[in-house]
């Protein structure tokens, strides 16, 4: 009886070991032949998976993309309007090891999509979903009647927006978790502000 391949796995291992390679030394590293010897595939045996090392990094960026977003909506439905904004800003910076990693292959991946107008499209679809859900969840937050189209939420969402993404490319430059409590004490003072 032949052996039962589940594709949609070693898809998910091909991307993960992309990920892993992309982590260590970044996206020159992650060239097929490396993602084969890495993943334990065969010659060839990429190619009934995916059909290039572009749709490899594609599917690397989405991974991290949906992990990034199921992070930030996977909250307690019960908190408070402010507390869920907290968690909703927390699932984006760089407060723990697993989120630095994941910062580490966005980077790379941002400047590869530069260049890709399909990765380019995924992270500007990230950033348009980011900021709508954020001024929802800031509008709730302040309790003021406001709309989530009120221009002082728009300038909250999009400070967080800038502040997370500049703190998760200087996390990088720093030995992991060094700048852990100064982003913790930024979002503290940011939910104080939006709160009054």
């Amino acid at each position: 009886m032949p052996k039962v391949i589940d594709h949609d796995q070693r898809r998910r291992e091909i991307v993960e070991v992309a990920k892993k390679l992309i982590i260590e030394g970044g996206f020159e590293a992650a060239t097929m032949r490396s993602i084969v010897t890495a993943a334990g595939f065969a010659n060839g045996a990429l190619k009934h998976y995916f059909a290039s090392k572009d749709s490899i990094i594609a599917a690397t960026f989405e991974s991290v993309l949906k992990e990034t977003e199921q992070h930030m909506l996977a909250l307690d439905p019960d908190l408070s309007p402010l507390a869920a904004l907290r968690g909703f800003v927390e699932a984006a910076m760089p407060l723990d090891a697993h989120r630095i990693t994941s910062a580490r292959v966005l980077l790379v991946l941002w400047e590869h999509s530069v260049a890709n107008p399909d990765l380019a499209r995924q992270y500007r679809d990230l950033l348009t979903n980011w900021r709508g859900e954020l001024t929802r969840r800031i509008a709730a937050a302040r309790d003021k009647g406001e709309r989530p189209s009120a221009p002082l939420v728009g300038v909250f969402a999009d400070e967080i927006i800038s502040v997370a993404i500049g703190a998760n490319v200087a996390s990088l430059m720093h030995p992991v978790g060094d700048l852990i409590d100064r982003y913790t004490a930024y979002v503290d003072a940011l939910m104080k502000r939006i709160a009054h």
